[in-house]
């Protein structure tokens, strides 16, 4: 998040194409392009450049400052949920989203796109809530406003702070932030205090909210088995949105898996595969329910479906013969 006393809104410019070609470069090399991590940036990028298509649908940033005076005033949940998707300048959405780029790869591609994606919501809620209420208490307990209760902050680093504690959560190792070596999973507190210290107009009670905001949620992730609720709804959505595309790719591969102009080869029970077809006992090919020898390897139609063939040896059961004289009678039908 970045601080404006006023709610007013800097520019800055060519950065873009650096964002752009790192996230091309960065999902090119992948064999698995992370959806959610590719929307997220798409989300952000687009909410900044405001294109035509969306300019009359999407609010205003000042609009959506996130306040906690003005949250409180009018329980303005606008303002709480999508100032995270705001940006004061390029430098400032740039920097975040290349942040997004590295910790969405790393955590979408471990724990999967619906658990992903029902974390970041999850975390953007609790972010700005945890800093919501911080400075609500700053004001209560302390009658302290002036420097948390009034300003305008926009921005995603609160849930980026979040996602720095998920991730960082089990390393043992050491990180170097800003050229200083500490423990990894404390990076985000030592990020905190740098953060602040080059950047002043950064939010501070922001990025602390998603540092408290991580914690909390992996003392309720470690306290709680199973999926939590969010994630099966988003996997429900999903598994419903995505339907179609599943049917359809499963009619394709069905038919990939037939032979042209035949049957079909593979391991399987059995006897008759299907109406008017029946599987070969011995190489399993599945043959015309009008032929009373397998067209792939010559053997006899096994006993059943009322069918009582004995044709001497040359169609005898597949049980009897040979792998040898299989392998010779496949060579003469085909050769």
């Amino acid at each position: 998040m970045e601080n404006f006393g006023e709610g007013r809104r800097s520019r800055g410019g060519g950065m873009l194409p650096l964002l752009a070609l790192s996230a091309v470069a960065e999902y090119y090399r992948l064999p698995w392009k992370p959806p959610v991590t590719a929307s997220l940036l798409a989300a952000n990028t687009l909410v900044y450049l405001r294109p035509a298509f969306i300019d009359p649908v999407i609010p205003h940033i000042s609009e959506v400052w996130f306040n906690p005076h003005l949250i409180f005033k009018h329980k303005d949940l606008k303002r709480l949920f999508l100032s995270a998707f705001y940006h004061v300048n390029e430098p400032h959405l740039v920097y975040n989203m290349m942040s997004l780029l590295w910790k969405g790869i790393k955590l979408e591609t471990s724990m999967g796109s619906s658990e992903f994606a029902s974390m970041v919501f999850t975390l953007i809620g609790m972010s700005q809530g945890v800093t919501l209420l911080l400075a609500k208490s700053l004001l209560v307990l302390f009658d302290y406003d002036r420097a948390y209760y009034n300003e305008y902050a926009v921005g995603f680093s609160g849930v980026l702070f979040a996602l720095k504690v998920v991730l960082n959560s089990q390393a043992e190792d050491y990180s170097s932030v800003y050229g200083i070596l500490v423990p990894t999973k404390y990076a985000a507190w030592a990020e905190l205090i740098l953060v602040q210290m080059f950047v002043p107009n950064a939010s501070f009670l922001g990025h602390l909210g998603g540092i408290l905001a991580g914690i909390i949620y992996m003392k309720l992730k470690g306290s709680y088995s199973g999926s939590d609720p969010v994630t099966m709804a988003v996997r429900g959505v999903t598994r419903l949105v995505t339907w179609p595309l599943r049917f359809l790719n499963g009619m394709v591969r069905s038919r990939r898996r037939r032979i042209t102009g035949r049957g079909r080869v593979g391991r399987g029970q059995t006897g008759i595969a299907g109406p008017g077809i029946w599987r070969c006992q011995s190489c399993t090919y599945d043959n015309s329910g009008w032929l009373s020898a397998c067209e792939m390897c010559g053997s006899g139609r096994a006993r059943g479906n009322g069918w009582s063939l004995n044709q001497g040896p040359a169609l005898s059961s597949s049980n009897d013969l040979p792998l040898d004289e299989l392998r010779r009678r496949r060579v003469e039908r085909f050769s």
